[in-house]
């Protein structure tokens, strides 16, 4: 639950910063003890212990997802800010799993009706039987988020080293477990000739086709924006597996505890959120240009 403590009186920002606290009421610290002296493959705990020769093993400190919960606050915030705009993030993948449909064949609001996120509802039953298998087996698996800008106006983004495309993808890829990042065409624009990839234009400045991913020269053009995050396997493994201590010393380490056999559903809401934020900023930064 989100408690607000200041910069919000009657319902309206009153233009001092907005101050909320997120109590954790149902956090399990003992379930971590385990891995206070050992380091888990592939997860922050030995670069966070050699950086700043402390680090917090209740779950993972700062490099734990729980941080990403204040970001979802900023985000339905940034949201209100961006009237008209429509923000749709949902899940297009698990595993080998995907989702073969570009964002025009679905119903993006089919995705909150099935606890996987994924608009299309047989491959929802399909991914959810296949995250409790990886899960019966104790291991983990990764995934697709993708996400859908509609109604974004002409002219959010500036040249050259802020680009809407390049902030998008800071922002995409300072989530926790993020390994990639495409817009638009994305990787598989490289494989086509120009002539099939470039966007001719209408009349009306919209174009024919959207491979551009609604951004051109780093700038909106009004065109749907469309991107892919992938997310990795969740790196705490429920079986045995082998690992260092503090002191070099291979260990048997097992995870414990409550942990996600695959991120991705949870992390449609802080995709949209960190959308929205980038967003937030280059509408304020565009106000100074319309002024």
């Amino acid at each position: 639950t989100v408690k607000f403590h200041s910069g919000i009186f009657e319902g309206k920002t009153t233009g001092t910063p907005i101050g909320f606290v997120i109590e954790n009421t149902n956090q399990k610290s003992h379930d971590y003890s385990h891995i206070k002296d050992s380091y888990r493959p592939s997860h922050a705990d030995y670069v966070y212990d050699k950086k700043y020769g402390f680090r917090d093993y209740r779950g993972g400190g700062r490099s734990s997802a729980r941080e990403t919960a204040c970001r979802v606050v900023a985000g339905a915030i940034a949201k209100q800010l961006l009237k008209g705009i429509e923000i749709t993030a949902y899940v297009s993948g698990v595993g080998t799993m995907k989702l073969n449909k570009p964002h025009t064949a679905l119903n993006l609001a089919n995705a909150e009706e099935n606890i996987v996120r994924c608009p299309d509802p047989e491959m929802a039953k399909q991914m959810e039987s296949y995250i409790k298998e990886v899960r019966s087996k104790g291991d983990t698996v990764g995934g697709i988020v993708s996400c859908v800008i509609k109604n974004v106006p002409v002219g959010l983004g500036e040249p050259v080293f802020d680009k809407l495309h390049a902030e998008l993808g800071k922002a995409m890829l300072s989530i926790n477990a993020v390994k990639g990042f495409e817009y638009g065409s994305g990787f598989h624009g490289s494989t086509m000739y120009g002539s099939e990839h470039n966007d001719a234009f209408n009349n009306d400045g919209s174009t024919k086709t959207n491979y551009s991913g609604g951004i051109q020269g780093g700038i909106s053009n009004g065109m749907d924006i469309y991107f892919n995050v992938a997310f990795k396997p969740v790196a705490t493994l429920i079986q045995k597996y082998e690992t260092i201590d503090k002191h070099g010393k291979t260990v048997e380490m097992q995870g414990k505890g409550r942990h996600d056999p695959c991120v991705v559903p949870r992390a449609v809401p802080i995709v949209e959120a960190m959308a929205a934020l980038v967003l937030a900023d280059y509408y304020l930064i565009n106000k100074m240009h319309t002024q």
